[in-house]
């Protein structure tokens, strides 16, 4: 069994890159894509296995993969029975990663294979823990780069981290990285982010070459930028009370209690000292402020009921997405 380890351990370091690619309805430039992989690589004499995670498609884009990898068998793949989207399609990739150096790219043609050796390079020699790609002049229509502009800002003023373009497919990774973080959700948006929060701050950034759309319309409408931030604001929540959502609720739940009790018991007291001292008074029901006070301490209760049982599920849970994998090559 030690015997086994070993040789695992040891053909999997003999691999330099993982090239872990989302696929959805992309069958006219995987061919492409492929050759021109192939073509860097052997350029750059640098062993790779190219991971595609078909994410459901409805085209022939399986059809394709699965030829491919007679002529390149390099080629892994994983298909899913329905689109569960890109952040499913990278988990699964990262699962099944066995490279030294885990790159992510899209299968459009707009991110260039050209630039993963310097991204390999950059995490071997330079120390970096992640390194993110940076589109600094894009081929999109300003519906699409101008709110990218504005939810970059605010990813970087949220998280602390300087990238410019948190959203850029083009990623490279230690492997270590994509084995101590778990993408889920809409999140891969954060992927440094998440990184960050699992220890590892050595992130990167190097500007790369975007690429026009060559075949096929993007994947992605206007609604990704309301998602985007709902997702920025469950990233933060997760990260600092994901597990213990106690802090939180719980937290919030005394202030709203506290304030809500004091103000009763204090009109209360009122009606009592007028009462007792013969003052006009007004009756504590007849106030609006009684209704507003017992209000805030109902919602305070059940704010710390929902912290409660957040704890009570969280630590009965299990932590591991799972999908339904059609087929794996």
């Amino acid at each position: 069994m030690l015997n086994l380890n070993i040789s695992m351990a040891s053909s999997e370091s003999l691999l330099n890159i993982s090239l872990v690619v989302p696929v959805y309805n992309e069958e006219e430039s995987l061919p492409e894509l492929v050759e021109w992989i192939a073509r860097v690589m052997q350029e750059h004499a640098l062993s790779y296995e190219i991971l595609f995670i078909d994410d459901g498609s409805d085209d022939r884009s399986w059809e394709v993969i699965t030829t491919l990898r007679t002529h390149y068998p390099t080629i892994r793949g994983i298909r899913f029975r329905r689109n569960y989207g890109k952040s499913a399609a990278l988990y699964c990739g990262f699962e099944a990663a066995q490279g030294s150096v885990v790159c992510t790219m899209d299968a459009d043609l707009q991110d260039s294979p050209d630039e993963i050796p310097e991204l390999y390079r950059m995490i071997q020699q330079e120390g970096f823990d992640l390194v993110s790609g940076w589109k600094q002049r894009r081929h999109d229509p300003l519906g699409k780069t101008v709110p990218s502009k504005f939810f970059n800002a605010t990813a970087r003023l949220a998280s602390g981290i300087p990238l410019h373009d948190f959203n850029c497919g083009l990623k490279a990774y230690r492997k270590q990285v994509i084995k101590s973080i778990e993408v889920y959700g809409e999140m891969h948006r954060f992927i440094p982010f998440l990184a960050k929060q699992a220890g590892f701050k050595r992130i990167g950034e190097k500007v790369v070459h975007h690429r026009a759309r060559k075949y096929g319309v993007s994947k992605f409408g206007w609604e990704r930028m309301i998602k985007g931030y709902l997702d920025l604001i469950t990233v933060l929540f997760m990260t600092r009370f994901g597990k213990s959502p106690m802090y939180f609720f719980g937290g919030l739940g005394t202030l709203m209690f506290l304030v809500g009790g004091g103000t009763t018991l204090f009109l209360i007291a009122e009606k009592l000292y007028k009462q007792y001292h013969a003052l006009p008074l007004r009756g504590v029901t007849d106030q609006p402020l009684f209704y507003i006070a017992i209000t805030a301490t109902i919602i305070g209760v059940q704010l710390f009921l929902a912290g409660f049982l957040g704890e009570l599920i969280g630590r009965n849970s299990s932590d591991r997405n799972r999908y339904l994998i059609d087929e794996r090559l």
